[in-house]
């Protein structure tokens, strides 16, 4: 049955992995939109906010690129939770290859 489920969580593990090299480009952050004037909403601009190697960073972003900017922390999102199973999967994998040692 070990085994078995060994041989699960490597295949699980390899279609991850396969997924994760799909990936476009990315970005981390979350991009909002901003007003100069907010009580009538006149002057809309959008910003990009990240934290890079421990420093905070805030771009303006042009209109004309909200979509890719978007797309781009939308694989970030994708990759984060691809590489959060990953490393799910192969605390699973190394739990049941010690288990199997033992024994």
């Amino acid at each position: 049955m070990t085994n078995k489920k060994l041989t699960q969580i490597e295949r699980r593990i390899e279609k991850t992995k396969a997924r994760i090299i799909l990936i476009g480009e990315m970005r981390p952050g979350s991009l909002t939109r901003q007003y100069k004037h907010s009580q009538n909403q006149a002057g809309a601009y959008y910003q990009i906010s990240y934290t890079l190697n421990m420093k905070s960073r805030t771009e303006y972003v042009r209109k004309e690129c909200v979509y890719d900017i978007r797309r781009q922390i939308a694989n970030y999102t994708r990759f984060k939770k691809l590489t959060t199973e990953w490393i799910k999967l192969s605390i699973e994998h190394s739990k049941l290859s010690m288990k199997l040692k033992r024994k």
